[in-house]
């Protein structure tokens, strides 16, 4: 613990270095395009758009359930729940290669490597925030609006930011020795998609009958930082503490774990990427 508190000291040092990595990275995804920076709010807008078209005009007559007969409210809800969802899936999955990709990087000695999954989280944060802002505009016009607890969003973007990072140490460490990891973390995000609340409430009749569903949703730490977001921004109301604070803790489990680990390896990276 001593030394991981003192190599996060170190890394504040860095921080100027961190900043400009990461505005290399989000330049790097749009060089060469027309309109630069602004897909990063075309993407989720012209991403929204399709969901209300899809689920408001092809699809009507409605959800059911709480959705009532408006489809296009189902297409908020799901857009609630897909942007966090693609900020911590595309972390994870450029966690997994980023050692490597940069591997002229960490073969400089005075580099410290953790900076790397660190930047990868940081630059998708970026990118979720510029979806943000499409997310509160459909919800003020599709007529839910926004309540007092929408300000408690930091605290969820908080926890989430926390469990990414400690994923992220881990997989780019391990991805280093074993690069089937990249592979199998693809088709792992696949059934972690589906085993959260993301295209579905845990308002569903068939969830509500199942004990060992609502278990195994409950043992997801994901559900209750995407359920955080649909608290806050969909339903208006205040997130679940105790379940947000518990995936809170199994975050500092996680970034201690990962953190571990990326440590002890370290010294092995220069040699195989």
């Amino acid at each position: 613990m001593v030394r991981l508190v003192r190599n996060l000291k170190e890394l504040y040092k860095y921080r100027v270095l961190i900043q400009n990595l990461v505005s290399r990275e989000l330049k790097a995804r749009y060089r060469g395009t027309v309109l630069g920076f602004l897909w990063s709010f075309f993407n989720p807008l012209l991403l929204m758009i399709v969901y209300t078209l899809v689920f408001g005009l092809i699809l009507k007559g409605g959800r059911g359930g709480e959705f009532g007969d408006s489809s296009t409210l189902y297409a908020v809800f799901l857009f609630t729940g897909l942007l966090p969802w693609t900020w911590f899936s595309s972390s994870a999955l450029e966690s997994a290669n980023v050692l490597m990709i940069h591997g002229n990087l960490i073969k400089k000695i005075l580099f410290p490597a953790e900076i790397l999954p660190i930047v990868t989280v940081l630059s998708n944060l970026i990118h979720f925030s510029f979806g943000l802002p499409i997310l509160l505009l459909f919800l003020i016009v599709f007529g839910k609006g926004l309540t007092l607890f929408a300000l408690l969003l930091p605290v969820v973007v908080l926890v989430q930011m926390l469990f990414s990072l400690g994923l992220g140490f881990l997989i780019s460490s391990l991805t280093v020795h074993f690069r089937d990891i990249k592979d199998i973390l693809a088709n792992l995000l696949t059934l972690w998609f589906f085993a959260t609340p993301i295209i579905y409430p845990l308002t569903f009749d068939s969830l509500q009958k199942s004990s060992f569903l609502r278990t195994l949703l409950n043992l997801n730490p994901m559900t209750h930082i995407i359920e955080g977001y649909h608290s806050c921004l969909f339903y208006g109301t205040i997130f679940h503490w105790k379940r947000l604070g518990v995936t809170f803790l199994i975050g500092l489990v996680l970034f201690y774990f990962g953190y571990s680990v990326f440590d002890r390896l370290r010294d092995s990276f220069p040699e195989e990427v």
